[in-house]
């Protein structure tokens, strides 16, 4: 069992461990009846000069504790500040060290739009992430069936949720479909967790036109940054390079003054 698999089977036993603590229909009639306006991933990207989407996670299975006393209260904040364009927020725990709470305290101290980052395989999970404040949702091609992708992304919509959709490979494209919002292409394959933003470059040329583009992990230069914009992306999802700084949001600063 690789890195991907262990974590997937440990997120549903998750969700089924979630379901008998709360059920399915009354966490269901809390997302619906839930009317918080929803600032839209899409077109903070589409507007957006820079189009950074900033991160914030502790720690990652590869390296282990990246900011172990990171605090969403600091940080979030202070991304906003230095100009990210919207906000990746990790909820798993085991293997990134993240939470509900880091979600909820991150919705009451910014209005960017904010992305649920988590290993979506359920709709309980989509209910959780618009109680909890997310305005968009990740769904990873590499652990859905495009049905499971279609069915998830439209209950993502009819809850008034975006979808990022994540792709790794060519083999993956057929897991789109009309109701993903943003398509983001991971330079990390999620198997052995190294990365290589050469996947991003390949892979753009296969998207539709007219999709709203990021690309994810491995970056830390701007000059990369600026060729990936100028081969199609309109955004860039960077967690690492921030967070292992002492303080993320200068990181973030400097590199926006460097673009």
């Amino acid at each position: 069992m690789n890195i991907l698999e262990e974590i997937i089977a440990a997120k549903r036993q998750e969700v089924a461990t979630a379901r008998t603590l709360r059920p399915e229909a009354v966490i269901r009639a809390a997302a619906e009846a839930c009317n918080r306006p929803v600032h839209s991933l899409r077109e903070a990207l589409a507007a957006s000069p820079g189009g950074i989407i900033a991160e914030f996670k502790r720690r990652s299975p590869s390296k282990g504790f990246i900011h172990p006393g990171a605090r969403i209260e600091e940080i979030v904040p202070g991304y906003a500040a230095a100009g990210a364009t919207a906000l990746s927020v990790l909820t798993d725990n085991p293997y990134f060290g993240g939470s509900a709470d880091d979600l909820l305290h991150a919705r009451r101290r910014t209005s960017l739009p904010l992305l649920r980052k988590d290993f979506v395989v359920d709709e309980f999970q989509i209910c959780e992430a618009r109680i909890w404040g997310a305005d968009a949702v990740l769904l990873i091609a590499a652990v859905l069936s495009p049905d499971e992708t279609l069915r998830l992304a439209r209950y993502a919509h009819a809850l008034g949720l975006e979808v990022l959709l994540e792709l790794h490979g060519e083999d993956e494209l057929c897991c789109l479909n009309k109701y993903v919002d943003v398509v983001g292409v991971n330079n990390r394959d999620l198997k052995t967790f190294r990365t290589d933003p050469a996947r991003s470059f390949e892979l753009v040329k296969q998207l539709p036109a007219g999709t709203v583009k990021i690309s994810e992990s491995g970056l830390s230069d701007p000059e990369t940054v600026r060729a990936l914009r100028a081969a199609g992306f309109d955004g860039f999802l960077m967690g690492e390079t921030f967070m292992k700084e002492a303080d993320p949001a200068q990181a973030l600063a400097r590199f926006v003054a460097e673009l």
